[in-house]
């Protein structure tokens, strides 16, 4: 480490190609941030923020202890106001930091150009602009990685024992955001070992790395008594492999994609920026994939901050090719590659192969600003409720967890009266609040002639068999005493009037009674990120859609 590469400057210089990535990701993040309408896990931050904080701290014993310190900090930022601009701004703001600390990096390791070219790689990816406009923890985690790695580097430069303050705290509350971000320390130590690092940074480097893992453990014994909420995930195979690759590159499909798989490899040749990028590239993502062969634990958010390093790469890969292309002949005379207006005009270069990118790419990034293309549009439920329910109607969620969606968007579900609620969420310590017992809801239910409920498909098929015994009921007594006299549809969100069947109306013994919807009625579908229809997923936090009707699970991270 003391002999640094040509260029890389020293700690914090190089403003311009810090400040322009920060600027340009400002801007991708704001365009378009509000889109009309919040989904199932912004909804979930929206209205927990919102709450007290020991009603917080309550909800946090059973459940979403992974994101309570991001909840906390949100609670600080929508009691300014709460709305669902103002709900993904820091999250804006924490991308546009990623992207200045992506730069700083490429400065630090290998020269201005390379550290302009590398933040605005990251910048322009749409994977970093959909999570930058997302109401959850991950690019505050993406933030704080980028930040962590940026001090590790001055730490070792550094060769004190107080240098190595500021990288734990950084790691630590970096990991406090989302425990999973703590695979980043194996990727340090991987760092600390392709650099060759005296003896001294390793023991300064494990005593901070000790000190993160030994404040995180009581947030990860917490969180795996809540293990359920990830029940849904699966073993990773190689098509989410490939798909974390593509989200990785700045245009996922075409030339673009290659071409940045070439550079990268190529990138590999700048050895010191190297071993920075590759590990963080390659060994978190590895690490979760590999786990969740046993325990299934990987989703792409959970890893968005190892972006930073394919980012690196590329613009580590790019700086060579230009390199070598400065030290062509042109008419016998050959280029001054470190002449000043041969760096200016390759930087100049860069940015605009960059600018040609991201307009090849803008109709992904303009896809992903429509509310339409998140898994749930919980204000196109509320909206729908509010034109079809009058005043006094009772509603009833199946499951409960649409509830969501009335605790986001109250004015669509004001004037109604929700027959299944027994407590509300915030005094229940709930995501959704707490239902009648069977009995009870069966009494509510008697007492009514009319009601209106709330759901998507797969929830009224008849092939769905929730071990809930509330849920069973829910559907049991719709099935035997009501009938449908109205159903209303719109993005894959169902609203059914259900009125009570006259005596002679009731259905025969034989016949089914765990559901009201009729066999082989075909689920909503919505556009996924590729273009081709997929299922539409439910109305829940963080949950997976069934390939066939099953038990739903919830996420927590």
């Amino acid at each position: 480490m003391s002999a640094q590469s040509r260029g890389s400057g020293r700690f914090g210089t190089g403003v311009v190609p810090v400040a322009v990535p920060m600027a340009v990701m400002l801007g991708v993040g704001l365009w378009g941030l509000d889109r009309g309408g919040m989904w199932g896990d912004e909804s979930v931050t929206f209205q927990v923020a919102q709450r007290t904080v020991p009603q917080i701290w309550r909800l946090l014993h059973d459940v979403d202890a992974v994101h309570g310190l991001y909840y906390l900090l949100m609670h600080a930022v929508l009691a300014v106001h709460p709305d669902e601009v103002v709900l993904r701004l820091p999250s804006v703001c924490a991308a546009a930091a990623t992207a200045g600390l992506v730069a700083a990096l490429g400065v630090r390791l290998a020269g201005p150009r390379i550290g302009l070219w590398a933040g605005l790689l990251y910048a322009i990816t749409p994977m970093t602009g959909h999570y930058a406009q997302e109401g959850r923890s991950y690019t505050l985690v993406a933030a704080g990685v980028a930040g962590a790695t940026l001090l590790l580097l001055r730490a070792v430069e550094a060769a004190t024992a107080r240098a190595w303050w500021p990288y734990g705290s950084v790691a630590a509350l970096t990991c406090l955001l989302h425990e999973l971000a703590v695979l980043v320390l194996c990727a340090h130590a991987a760092t600390l070992a392709l650099l060759r690092v005296p003896r001294s940074a390793w023991s300064g480097w494990g005593r901070a790395a000790g000190a993160v893992v030994l404040l995180l453990l009581p947030l990860v014994w917490v969180s795996q008594g809540q293990s359920g909420q990830v029940a849904w995930l699966v073993a990773p195979g190689w098509d989410k492999a490939e798909r974390l690759v593509r989200h990785f590159s700045p245009g996922p499909a075409g030339a673009v994609f290659w071409g940045s798989l070439l550079l990268m490899a190529v990138g590999l040749r700048t050895r010191r920026l190297a071993a920075v990028a590759l590990p963080l590239l390659l060994v978190p993502p590895g690490i979760l994939m590999t786990v969740s062969q046993v325990r299934p634990l990987f989703h792409e958010r959970y890893v968005l901050y190892s972006l930073a390093g394919a980012s690196l790469l590329v613009a580590a890969g790019a700086g060579r090719v230009a390199g070598v292309l400065g030290r062509l002949r042109f008419g016998g005379r050959r280029v001054r590659a470190g002449g000043r207006q041969a760096h200016a005009l390759l930087g100049v270069t860069g940015v605009l192969a960059l600018t040609v990118t991201f307009v090849h790419h803008l109709p992904v990034h303009r896809q992903d600003r429509s509310a339409a293309h998140r898994p749930d549009n919980l204000a196109v439920v509320s909206a729908l409720a509010l034109r079809q329910m009058r005043p006094g109607d009772p509603v009833l969620f199946v499951p409960s967890v649409g509830r969501l969606a009335a605790l986001a968007y109250p004015k669509g579900f004001r004037q109604v009266r929700d027959i299944a609620l027994r407590e509300p969420a915030p005094r229940s310590g709930t995501l959704w609040g707490r239902e009648a017992t069977p009995g009870d809801l069966r009494h509510r239910l008697a007492s009514v002639d009319r009601v209106w409920v709330v759901a998507e498909a797969y929830a009224l098929d008849p092939r769905w068999s929730p071990p809930d015994p509330v849920e069973r009921t829910k559907l049991a007594v719709l099935a035997e005493e009501f009938t449908v006299r109205e159903e209303h549809t719109r993005d894959g969100v169902i609203l059914r009037l259900h009125v009570r069947r006259a005596p002679a109306d009731a259905p025969a013994a034989d016949e089914p009674s765990t559901g009201v919807a009729t066999a082989g009625e075909p689920f909503p579908m919505r556009r996924g990120s590729s273009g081709t229809r997929v299922e539409r997923r439910p109305l829940v936090v963080d949950r997976a859609v069934p390939r066939a009707p099953q038990r739903p699970t919830y996420r927590r991270r």
